[in-house]
């Protein structure tokens, strides 16, 4: 099937410790850029998608304070993680429908605060009301992200003998690409020893195995593939997108932390693509932790279930690796927007505009959002040919 959506703009904020701007002058800025990197108006927009990040502070008021008029489509969507390539999804089959004819997804969020710490921006989550087996949850110390993925990457680790150098490999072959990004927050190369030194986060994460946090904003322009070829930059084609919202709960027999939503969205989108794991040029895949880029890429087929400890460790993913992953840096190095960040440089990469990072193959693309704790998954493939 040929590709009949196209994303035709992509507009970013100053990422990373940027303090001042408040998450909706942030994404105010992002909208502004992605519409006018497509050769476009505020008032050509007819539709926007918002995504509220952690500080919830971007809602559709965001179309008030843009002076959007006659809009066809508004929502504000919130999937955590998976959010950004939710809103991909939810324009184009808008455009489809014949709701809207331009559609801007945005994403913005500003978490840090000057002298405040990248973990107490974000805090743990108290579970004061809980009822039920949660209770016993929050009564381990299970209060917050770090130690729920870290518990599934135990899983992981002792049902197949991944190990922590494994996740090591991740995180330095993400920084060996941020150290080619002007985007990247950390540019300075590590080797597996300096992976193993930093200090713990939560067993068995280190601090290099876990995100940063970033204050910025995205923004994408998503319309119609005829009308993108007409606009100023070159389309990037939307070949097929899938989710993925198992719920799986805490209990025995779950596949918690060996099998995750990527499952069920990657098959899923690359199915509607008409593409295979072989046809795939370049993975942007959601790296909250370095155990998510693993089980991603098990779940997505390119290597079988257990053996994505061997796969990351061989050098796949790096600068010179048969599969480019995460070429800005991912949010490990690069900068955190939740799924925005793997969307941005996916539109990047699509397009040829990496630079020193640019990878020479790149008509594939594949791009991932995850949310929750291995709860919610999204999947993007996009293009340089309609199909």
């Amino acid at each position: 099937m040929s590709a009949d959506i196209a994303i035709a703009g992509l507009g970013m904020t100053e990422v990373g410790k940027v303090f001042g701007p408040t998450a909706p002058q942030f994404a105010a800025q992002a909208v502004r850029r992605a519409v006018a990197d497509a050769g476009l108006i505020l008032p050509d927009v007819d539709g926007l998608l918002v995504s509220a990040g952690a500080t919830r502070d971007v809602t559709i008021g965001l179309a008030k304070d843009l002076g959007l008029k006659d809009l066809q489509l508004l929502a504000q969507v919130t999937a955590f993680g998976s959010t950004a390539g939710a809103l991909v999804q939810y324009a184009a089959m808008a455009i489809r429908a014949g709701m809207a004819e331009t559609v801007v997804c945005v994403h913005a969020d500003a978490p840090l605060r000057d002298g405040t710490s990248a973990g107490a921006s974000y805090g743990a989550r108290r579970d004061l009301g809980a009822t039920g087996y949660r209770t016993a949850v929050a009564a381990a110390g299970m209060t917050g992200a770090n130690q729920m993925y870290a518990m599934a990457a135990r899983r992981h680790m002792l049902t197949f003998g991944t190990t922590s150098e494994q996740f090591g490999a991740v995180a330095v072959a993400e920084r060996a690409w941020a150290s080619r990004s002007p985007l990247a927050q950390l540019r300075d190369p590590i080797t597996i020893e300096d992976h193993q030194r930093s200090r713990w986060i939560a067993e068995p994460f280190h601090l290099f195995d876990c995100c940063l946090v970033s204050n910025g904003g995205v923004a994408v322009v998503v319309t119609s593939a005829a009308r993108a070829r007409d606009l100023a930059r070159p389309p990037v084609y939307v070949l097929g997108w899938a989710q993925g919202h198992p719920g799986v709960q805490l209990e025995r027999g779950s596949q918690f932390g060996l099998v995750s939503a990527a499952s069920l969205s990657g098959p899923a989108a690359m199915k509607m693509a008409g593409i295979t794991t072989n046809d795939v040029d370049v993975c942007e895949l959601y790296d909250c932790y370095t155990y998510t880029v693993l089980i991603t890429l098990e779940d997505y087929g390119f290597c079988a279930k257990g053996e994505g400890g061997e796969f990351v460790a061989s050098g796949v993913l790096g600068p010179g690796g048969a599969l480019p992953t995460n070429t800005g840096g991912g949010q490990l190095s690069g900068y955190y927007l939740w799924g925005a960040t793997p969307l941005s440089e996916g539109v990047i990469q699509t397009r040829g505009d990496g630079g020193d990072r640019q990878v020479d193959r790149h008509d594939v693309v594949l791009v991932s959002g995850n949310g929750g704790i291995l709860d919610y998954h999204s999947t993007l493939v996009l293009g340089t040919n309609p199909g």
